[in-house]
């Protein structure tokens, strides 16, 4: 194999995906993708270590996305642990870079290489050429960042605009709103628009009677450990009906239109909107309906301004890895 070779890793709260890519085949095939349970090691170098003893291959460069604020090439991913030190690593293995990177920001850089096939369109709009791209993931928690272009070349910046105060748009969302504060719960994004959202949007609903909880659900939720994958199957589920479940995805579909329409007015992204994150690919029928565009573009006076920008959903399951490879694989030329 001719050209450099980078190790790519997409590391999140539960999961670290590690790849080699090299410069000579490009970001479309990794090489030696292994996935790894993170909880089956004590720190991100153990982890490391078991992918090199596996794949055995010399490189040059390691690029990481990672779930959480990059400060001096070093993050501290707080509900794991861990500590990862981008010089640290760098001088253990001798290389030539080490790049770490918020896992808002590989994804900007990932959807810059997406396919058309990795994509669901939800408007085609009229995009301005080299305009801002705005990117919004909603997974466990919220993600949200854009891109700029800076004379040559997209740059993707990161934000913690998930972590944001909640904006409610109308009474049912202001009924929110009063719910989570009555029981201590501060109303960010991302408390109400992500997986760990989910649940309470559905407690809030079922608690303030707008619609019965079946017995059925409610012994499937008593035993599950994660209630927002049963919440979101239920919903999606023809064959067995849950009005309740419905009502949360639906409520949480409007709640997602508003924010990626605010961050959209925020960064004048007349490029696109990106909807990346693990939850828009299983809601995919919800968000076609007309829900979630009218929640989008529901901002007095510029509703036509925001009616003309694309909106894509992404479907590519490795969009942060492809992300990371790419910022990599630049940085090592």
């Amino acid at each position: 194999m001719t050209g450099k070779t980078l190790l790519a890793g997409d590391i999140g709260g539960t999961n670290c995906r590690l790849a080699y890519f090299s410069s000579s085949l490009g970001v479309s095939q990794p090489l030696h993708e292994e996935n790894f349970k993170n909880r089956d090691y004590q720190d991100f170098e153990e982890l490391l270590q078991s992918y090199l003893d596996l794949h055995p291959l010399d490189f040059t460069g390691i690029c990481l996305s990672i779930a959480g604020p990059v400060i001096d090439n070093r993050v501290d991913i707080t509900n794991l642990g861990w500590v990862i030190d981008g010089d640290r690593l760098q001088d253990r293995y001798q290389l030539g870079g080490v790049w770490l990177l918020n896992d808002l920001g590989a994804l900007s850089y990932g959807v810059l290489q997406l396919q058309k096939q990795d994509l669901v369109i939800l408007r085609e709009g009229q995009p301005v050429d080299r305009g801002a791209i705005a990117v919004i993931a909603p997974g466990t928690g919220l993600g949200e960042g854009f891109l700029i272009w800076n004379g040559q070349d997209y740059q993707a910046i990161s934000t913690e605009g998930g972590h944001a105060d909640f904006g409610p748009t109308n009474e049912l969302q202001i009924r929110l709103a009063e719910y989570l504060q009555k029981q201590g719960i501060r109303t960010s994004n991302e408390q109400v628009c992500s997986g760990i959202g989910i649940p309470y949007l559905y407690r809030f609903l079922r608690d303030e009677g707008l619609a019965p909880e079946p017995d059925w659900f409610g012994d499937l939720l008593q035993s599950a450990a994660d209630p927002t994958p049963l919440i979101v199957s239920s919903a999606l589920d023809e064959s067995r009906s849950c009005q309740l479940c419905q009502m949360t995805v639906d409520l949480f579909v409007s709640i997602l239109g508003a924010e990626a329409g605010n961050l959209a007015l925020r960064t004048l992204s007349l490029g696109g909107i990106y909807i990346g994150g693990g939850i828009p690919p299983r809601i995919l029928p919800y968000l076609k309906k007309e829900t979630f565009l009218d929640a989008l573009d529901d901002k007095e006076p510029h509703q036509e301004l925001l009616a003309r920008i694309p909106v894509k959903v992404v479907v590519n399951p490795i969009p942060n890895l492809i992300g990371a490879a790419c910022y990599g694989l630049r940085e090592l030329q």
